[in-house]
């Protein structure tokens, strides 16, 4: 039974499915998150499937000042007086048939955990998805000349093998749970298998990191067997690193704080004592723990 919440608009014929997840909100440092699935979505030219009905899944009266409220308010434009758009948010679903992959881009529910996992599931037993992945980020103590870290957690020890494959380790948490915790620790008794790929990137860059994004299409293309075009994500991404490397040049503490964190990472040092980084970050307004 489809969730009257989700509204199915293709039925493609689609066999052992798989779905990619990307969500705005928690785990989307980087723009990682929902950049690999615009991404992915353009270049595989993928088909509208599916929405979410977005209401009663959100906060958009919150407490607090205006920076903060405004981040959970729906965004309008208004034109010499007239409304022009008011957007609220909304959560897609894509299909691509030749690679019988089901893309979704959305943002992470505040409310009804529940019921919003009931329309993922819904639709994954409607296009029979067998296999689920999440593509996220978090920040991290590595630096931006050397690719991101890949971390993960499974919904079953089996996907483990495929995972290490691909350089991909397995994470130890302990903290505020996000919804895809939540869809993981309930898909297996909805006949789904569901993966982590988290992208480590680095703590002191901010915005759109589109060096990050390409490191994890690379990685989600090999386990997919997807062949996707990179030439222009890499141009801007080389744009980005140029631009980030002259910034970093003028502020000779960074610069230490980045080769150290060098070192480590070809070294394959995991559990550096990087305090001084870490209260340098602090000062920025960035927070790691």
């Amino acid at each position: 039974m489809v969730s009257d919440r989700l509204k199915i608009l293709e039925e493609p014929d689609l066999h052992n499915t798989r779905l990619l997840m990307g969500f705005t909100g928690w785990m989307d440092g980087g723009e990682v998150s929902t950049g690999t699935m615009k991404y992915l979505i353009d270049k595989l030219h993928a088909q509208k499937l599916a929405e979410i009905n977005p209401e009663g899944f959100y906060i958009y009266n919150f407490p607090g000042s205006m920076e903060m409220t405004a981040l959970f308010r729906p965004h309008t434009r208004i034109r010499a007086g007239l409304i022009k758009s008011f957007e609220v948010p909304k959560n897609e679903f894509f299909y691509d048939e030749q690679h019988n992959l089901i893309l979704f881009s959305g943002k992470e529910p505040n409310l009804q955990w529940e019921e919003f996992a009931e329309c993922v599931f819904s639709l994954c037993s409607w296009f029979r998805v067998n296999m689920a992945y999440f593509i996220g980020s978090v920040a991290g103590l590595v630096p931006h000349t050397r690719e991101p870290r890949f971390i993960s957690s499974v919904s079953d020890a089996q996907l483990k093998e495929t995972l290490q494959r691909f350089g991909i380790r397995f994470t130890d948490y302990e903290g505020p749970a996000s919804f895809i915790t939540y869809l993981i620790k309930n898909c297996a008794e909805r006949d789904v298998k569901m993966a982590t790929i988290v992208a480590t990137i680095p703590a002191y860059v901010q915005g759109n990191n589109p060096r990050c994004i390409e490191a994890v299409i690379k990685r989600v293309a090999g386990i997919l067997g997807l062949q996707v075009e990179l030439d222009d994500l890499r141009a801007i991404g080389d744009e980005f690193e140029k631009k980030l490397s002259d910034a970093v040049e003028e502020q000779p503490e960074l610069v230490a704080n980045i080769r150290k964190l060098e070192e480590d990472y070809d070294n394959e040092v995991f559990n550096t004592d990087m305090s001084d980084l870490k209260s340098w970050l602090q000062q920025q307004g960035i927070n790691l723990d």
